[in-house]
């Protein structure tokens, strides 16, 4: 069964950290660029960052403008997970964490990052920031 599983959400303070985990199962990740989205509460979702496949030439990480140098996506192919360090947290950030996984290996973060050719979701993390 294909299958995500994502962690490590709960509540910080503002400044705080939290890292996320993304556990894969039923299929080899490091086939695939992944990616981490979130939605707040009345807001749509929105894609937070990309990491491209371990093989990709253009081996690279993006973020969305709001997130770059406070989170970090990274991957251990051989645990089969993907993480998101979260950083400096600010009370904007309250959303729950979705990772995502392609349909297909040949999909890139460009795509990704607007929701195209996501088939495999987790069932979510709840991140809040709040003093």
């Amino acid at each position: 069964q294909v299958q995500l599983v994502e962690s490590g959400g709960g509540l910080v303070q503002p400044g705080g950290s939290l890292r996320l985990s993304c556990a894969a199962s039923g299929f080899t990740l490091d086939n695939y660029a992944m990616v981490w989205f979130r939605q707040a509460p009345g807001k749509e979702r929105e894609g937070v960052s990309c990491i491209t496949r371990s093989d990709d030439v253009d081996f690279n990480t993006y973020y969305e403008d709001s997130v770059k140098g406070r989170f970090t996506i990274s991957r251990d192919n051989a645990k089969n997970m993907v993480y998101l360090q979260m950083d400096s947290l600010k009370p904007e950030d309250t959303a729950t964490y979705y990772c995502a996984a392609p349909s297909t290996p040949v999909a890139g973060c460009a795509n990704l990052f607007l929701g195209r050719y996501l088939e495999v979701w987790g069932q979510g993390t709840l991140v809040t920031v709040s003093s």
